[in-house]
């Protein structure tokens, strides 16, 4: 305790840094983990449902099923619905961008956190430094057994802003991976979405184009005689 209490009084400011960067993870990690409850959903039952409409070509209903659904994945569902009934030619390419907007929401403040896990250990090293040398400028000043303390109380704050780094640090790549695995579920369910939807669209009746006028042909009753 009296090593922490000395590191807090006497550098501060290397160690505000890191208990900046391990506030703004925490904020971080609440925000998505709250939004990500917010949208998960039983994919199984809404693809069972969805499937459903689609089977009947009722795209009306399809739409009802993805607005009742909500979150993310009744949003992209809404859009790729709306593809269907208004451009089936181009709708591989307004379900990707349906979905790469979603995925934008999805990895919302993410780049935060993985930026603090790369700079946390770098904080930690800096303030490890910087009380080393601070350090070595009291032991010039000092002198006879009464120093020693001191050289001590440094050594272990300088190990102290090292350790407080690597927390944050290890917890941010945590974090990271964990919220980094629950975007590419998601992802994962709009591409199962997409096959959904695309077996339909590859089903559905072409329209079909008018035929080719035929060059006029006489037949040998219709043609003169010589």
């Amino acid at each position: 305790m009296e090593l922490m209490r000395f590191a807090v009084e006497h550098d501060w400011a290397v160690l505000l840094p890191i208990v900046l960067c391990s506030l703004l993870v925490v904020a971080v990690a609440l925000e998505r983990w709250r939004f990500y409850r917010k949208n998960q959903r039983d994919v199984v039952e809404f693809f069972h449902a969805l499937q459903q409409e689609l089977q009947r070509n009722n795209l009306k209903g399809a739409l009802e099923i993805s607005r009742e659904a909500g979150g993310v994945l009744g949003e992209v569902s809404e859009e790729g619905v709306r593809a269907m009934a208004e451009r089936r030619e181009g709708f591989d390419r307004s379900f990707d961008i349906a979905a790469a907007l979603v995925a934008r929401k999805l990895e919302r403040n993410l780049p935060i956190v993985g930026t603090i896990a790369t700079i946390a250990p770098y904080l930690g090293l800096f303030g490890t430094v910087v009380r080393i040398l601070m350090t070595f400028g009291e032991m010039s000043t000092a002198a006879g057994s009464s120093a020693a303390p001191a050289i001590m109380s440094g050594i272990g704050s300088a190990l102290i802003a090292t350790a407080a780094g690597l927390a944050v640090a290890i917890l941010a790549v945590a974090l990271n991976n964990y919220f980094q695995t629950i975007v590419t579920r998601f992802e994962d369910d709009f591409q199962l979405l997409k096959l959904l939807f695309l077996s339909f669209v590859d089903i559905a009746p072409k329209r079909t184009e008018p035929a080719a006028p035929q060059p006029f042909v006489r037949s040998a009753a219709q043609r003169p005689r010589e």
